[in-house]
C-alpha cells in the first residue's frame, strides 16, 4: 500500500475539507476573542485600575461603565454568548439540531464561548464583582476552567473503538514505510522515534484511581511533546532552536513533519485505546461536577439579566 493510499484512508477528502473549514473558523473565533480582549485592555487600562470612587471622574466612565455605550454592548454580547453556550446541551435533546454538523465541532465552539464569556462579562461589569452578578461571574469562571478539562478528557475517548483500531493499523503501516525511507536517508534514527510510543502498562492504568489516570494522560501527552521536540532538534539541526522554539513548533521539513504527524497519531490512538475505560469513568465524574455549576450559573445570570432589564443598573 502506498503512502498516498494510506493518507486517503486516514483522511478522506470530504472529511479533510470539513476539518480544514472547522479549524479555520475555530481559529478565527479565537482570534476575534483575543483581539476584543486586547483592544478593551489597551483602551480601558487606566480606567479599570482606578478606584471605584474615582471612576465617575474619568472621561471614559460614560463609555466603560456597565450601562455605558461599550459596557452595555458587552452585556448584550455576553448574553448572546450565554445563549450560545447552552445550545450545545440543548442540541443533545433537539433532533433537528443533532442533525446539524459534527458533535465534536459543536463542542469546540462551546468551549470557545465558555472561555470568552468570563472575559466579556468581566469587562461588561468593569471588574466590579458584587452581589449576585459577582457570584454568577465566579461560578462562570469555574465552569470555564472545568470545561477546558472536560474537552481534554472528551478528546481521549475514541468515538468508535473499531474505527480507532482501523486508523491505528493504517497509521502503523504508513509510519513503517516512512520510517524505512527516512532510515535510509539517515534523517530520523529509530531510537528517537521509540520514546514517542512509550506508554504505561495496562495493569498500571487499571490500578490507578480516576484522577490518577487523568494525570497519567496529561503526563503522557507532555512527555510526547518533549520527545517530538527532541526529534525535531536532532533532524533539523541547531537552527531549529530559534525558528521553532526548541522544536516545539513545526519545521519546514515536510518529510520530517509527515513522520511526526503519523507518529503522534499512532501514539495518540494507542493511548486512547489503553485509557478508554478510565477516560470514560473520568468523563462521567466530570459531568457530575460540571452540570450543577452550569445550571447554577444559568439561573444567576438569568436573574441578573431580568433585574437589569426591569430596573436598570447604574
Amino acid at each position: 500500500m502506498s503512502p498516498q493510499i494510506s493518507l486517503s484512508i486516514l483522511n478522506p477528502p470530504d472529511t479533510a475539507n470539513e476539518e480544514a473549514r472547522h479549524r479555520f473558523l475555530l481559529r478565527f473565533g479565537y482570534a476575534l476573542a483575543v483581539m476584543l480582549i486586547l483592544g478593551l485592555t489597551l483602551y480601558g487600562f487606566d480606567y479599570y485600575f482606578l478606584e471605584v470612587a474615582l471612576r465617575p471622574f474619568s472621561p471614559k466612565h460614560l463609555m466603560l461603565k456597565p450601562t455605558g455605550l461599550v459596557g452595555l454592548w458587552l452585556g448584550i454580547l455576553g448574553a448572546g454568548i450565554f445563549l450560545g453556550i447552552f445550545l450545545y446541551p440543548i442540541r443533545k435533546r433537539w433532533e433537528w439540531l443533532r442533525r446539524q454538523g459534527n458533535s465534536r465541532h459543536w463542542l469546540d465552539f462551546h468551549v470557545l464561548m465558555g472561555l470568552a464569556a468570563p472575559f466579556v462579562i468581566a469587562f461588561h461589569s468593569a471588574f466590579k464583582f458584587r452581589g449576585m452578578a459577582g457570584m454568577a461571574f465566579w461560578i462562570m469562571s469555574a465552569v470555564a476552567l472545568s470545561g477546558v478539562a472536560g474537552r481534554y478528557i472528551y478528546g481521549q475517548i475514541p468515538r468508535s473503538l473499531n474505527a480507532a483500531e482501523l486508523s491505528l493499523k493504517e497509521a502503523q503501516e504508513f509510519l513503517a514505510q516512512l520510517a524505512a525511507q527516512l532510515t535510509k536517508q539517515e534523517i530520523v534514527p529509530a531510537a528517537l522515534l521509540t520514546p514517542i510510543f512509550a506508554l504505561p502498562t495496562e495493569s498500571e492504568v487499571e490500578s490507578e484511581s480516576s484522577l490518577g489516570a487523568l494525570w497519567s494522560l496529561v503526563a503522557v501527552d507532555l512527555e510526547q511533546t518533549f520527545h517530538i521536540a527532541r526529534l525535531r532538534r536532532h533532524a533539523a539541526g541547531r537552527w531549529v532552536l530559534m525558528a521553532t522554539l526548541g522544536g516545539l513548533l513545526v519545521t519546514a521539513n515536510s518529510e520530517l513533519e509527515r513522520v511526526i504527524d503519523l507518529a503522534r497519531e499512532q501514539a495518540s490512538l494507542s493511548k486512547r485505546i489503553l485509557f478508554l475505560s478510565r477516560s470514560q469513568q473520568v468523563f462521567h465524574l466530570w459531568h457530575v461536577v460540571h452540570k450543577p455549576f452550569s445550571y447554577s450559573f444559568a439561573v444567576l445570570a438569568g436573574i441578573h439579566i431580568l433585574v437589569a432589564m426591569l430596573f436598570g443598573v447604574r
